[in-house]
C-alpha cells in the first residue's frame, strides 16, 4: 500500500505539484490532427494537466496551444477569430500568434500600440505534429527537449494508423496501473470457456490455457521498466507477455500481431484522463482490421456521446458509468466473465472509474490496498515514479528519457520459450525497435 502523502504525490498533476512539474518536462500527446482539418478553422478547447487551453490551426497551417484566457482581461480565446496568422480575441480585438506574441492591440492609441504590445505575451505552448497526432510541450524550457522517438513518431506516415481515444473518468494513475497489470486478463477479460462462442460485439475474451496464474518478473530501467508475465502452456512451454512502462505515463502492451502500439494515459485534470492508443506496423500499412483487433472499434458499440465545449466530454463513450457500461447479463451468463463487451477499455473502466476516496472523487485511497505478488509491476512503477518525482523536486535531476529520446525506442512482445529459458536474454533484440522488422509475436493475445 501507499501512504496518503505518496498517493497524493503520484496522482496530483496540477501546476506546482511534484508530479505535474515532472510531466511538464515531457512532450505530451494532446489531440489528433483530424480535429483540425483546415487552416483558420474553429479553435478548440482543451485541458491538459489541469490547465485550460485553446488549440487552433492558424491560417498558415501552424498548430498553436494558448492559455484559454486573453492576457488583456481574461476573456476566453475559444471565441477568438482565427485569421491571418493569429487568434484575435473577440472582446477587444487583441491578436496573438501561435508563439503567444501579441500582434495587435487595436483598442490602444495607434502611436502607442507597437511599444505597448511588445510587453504582452499570451501563454503559449509549442506544438509538434507527426503521424496524425499533435503533441504539446508545457514545460519551462525556452528550447523544448528532443521530441520522443517512439516508433509511432518515426515510422512513415502510411505505416501509422489513426490514434484512437477514450475518455476515462478517473485519476490517470489508476487507469494506467490497469495496463501494467497482466493478472487481471485471466479474470476481467476472459471468456467463460475455452470454446465459448465469440460475442457479437467486441473482441473474444482472453483464455489462459492452463489456468495457472502468471508469474511476473520485473526489470526497472532508466526510462521506466518492463516485465514478463509468464504463463504455462499445456505442452510445457512458457508464454511470456513482455510489456513496457515509459515515463511519464506511456505503456506498450503486446497483442501478438507484429505491430507496435503506444498507449498514453494523458491527464486532463486529477479526475479525467484520455487513453490515447496509437497503433502502427514497422514495415507495412496497418490492415483495415487493426483497430477492430485492438478492440477500439467504438462505432460497433454506441460510439461517443454528443460533445459539449468541455474537453472532458471529448471521446466519452455512449456506454459509461451512468449506464453500467452497457452490462449485458445474458452475455455474462453465457460467454464472458464480465458482461460488458471487450471494446477498448470499457471493462477496465468499470473497475477503475468506480475506485474513489472517502469523498467519492475518482482518486482511490491506496492506503486501503492489500497487494500481492501479481502486483509486482504496479509496485515497481510506483517506486520508479516516486523516485523520479522526488529526484526532480529535490535535486532537479530528470529521468534519462527526457533528453535521451532514443531510450523510448522499445517494444512490447510475446515469446514462447522452453520452460526455464532466460527470457531476458532471449528477448533482448526483440525488445528494441528494429527497422523494417515486425515485432516478435510468438502468440496472439487472444488464443
Amino acid at each position: 500500500m501507499l501512504s496518503h502523502e505518496n498517493n497524493q504525490l503520484l496522482c496530483k498533476v496540477g501546476k506546482g505539484t511534484p508530479m505535474g512539474d515532472l510531466m511538464r518536462q515531457y512532450w505530451i500527446p494532446a489531440l489528433p490532427s483530424r480535429e483540425f482539418p483546415t487552416p483558420a478553422g474553429k479553435p478548440m478547447r482543451m485541458m491538459l494537466l489541469g490547465e485550460r487551453l485553446v488549440m487552433f490551426r492558424d491560417s498558415n497551417g501552424r498548430m498553436g496551444a494558448l492559455s484559454e484566457f486573453c492576457p488583456h482581461r481574461g476573456a476566453s480565446l475559444y471565441f477568438g477569430r482565427n485569421e491571418e496568422g493569429g487568434l484575435r480575441c473577440s472582446y477587444h480585438g487583441w491578436k496573438y500568434d501561435v508563439t503567444g506574441k501579441c500582434l495587435e492591440t487595436p483598442t490602444e492609441p495607434p502611436e502607442r500600440q507597437e511599444r505597448f504590445r511588445a510587453n504582452i505575451k499570451a501563454r503559449a505552448y509549442p506544438c509538434h505534429e507527426v503521424n496524425k497526432m499533435i503533441w504539446v510541450y508545457m514545460g519551462p524550457r525556452e528550447t523544448p527537449p528532443p521530441f520522443p522517438q517512439f516508433e509511432v513518431n518515426t515510422l512513415p506516415d502510411e505505416f501509422v494508423a489513426e490514434p484512437q481515444i477514450m475518455m476515462e473518468e478517473a485519476n490517470w494513475m489508476q487507469n494506467m496501473e490497469g495496463d501494467i497489470d497482466s493478472a487481471h486478463l485471466d479474470w476481467l477479460h476472459r471468456r467463460l470457456e475455452e470454446d465459448s462462442e465469440p460475442p457479437s460485439v467486441g473482441i473474444p475474451g482472453f483464455w489462459n490455457p492452463t489456468g495457472v496464474p502468471p508469474v511476473l518478473d520485473v526489470v526497472p530501467t532508466s526510462y521506466g521498466g518492463f516485465y514478463s508475465a509468464r504463463r504455462k502452456m499445456a505442452d510445457g512451454t512458457e508464454w511470456h507477455r513482455v510489456n513496457q512502462f515509459i515515463f511519464p505515463f506511456h505503456t506498450m502492451i503486446t497483442l501478438g500481431d507484429g505491430g507496435v502500439t503506444l498507449r498514453s494515459f494523458v491527464p486532463l485534470d486529477d479526475h479525467h484522463a484520455m487513453l490515447i492508443t496509437h497503433p502502427a506496423h514497422p514495415c507495412q500499412a496497418p490492415s483495415e482490421g487493426t483497430l477492430e483487433a485492438l478492440g477500439n472499434d467504438f462505432k460497433s458499440y454506441g460510439g461517443f456521446i454528443e460533445r459539449t465545449n468541455d474537453p472532458r466530454s471529448y471521446y466519452m463513450t455512449k456506454y459509461n458509468q451512468r449506464n453500467d457500461y452497457g452490462q449485458d447479463m445474458k452475455l455474462q451468463a453465457e460467454k464472458m466473465f464480465l458482461g460488458i463487451p471487450f471494446v477498448g477499455n470499457l471493462q477496465d473502466r468499470a473497475m477503475t472509474e468506480l475506485m474513489t476516496d472517502d469523498e467519492g472523487t475518482p482518486l482511490y485511497d491506496r492506503t486501503q490496498e492489500h497487494l500481492g505478488t501479481s502486483d509486482a509491476m504496479v509496485v515497481t512503477v510506483r517506486r520508479q515514479l516516486l523516485s523520479a518525482i522526488t529526484r526532480f523536486r529535490d535535486e532537479k535531476k530528470l529521468p534519462d528519457n527526457v533528453d535521451q529520446p532514443e531510450l523510448d525506442r522499445v517494444r512490447a512482445i510475446t515469446l514462447r520459450l522452453p520452460a526455464g529459458a532466460d527470457w531476458k536474454k532471449e528477448s533482448e533484440h526483440a525488445r528494441a525497435s528494429q527497422p523494417n522488422e515486425a515485432s516478435r509475436s510468438d502468440l496472439l493475445l487472444i488464443l
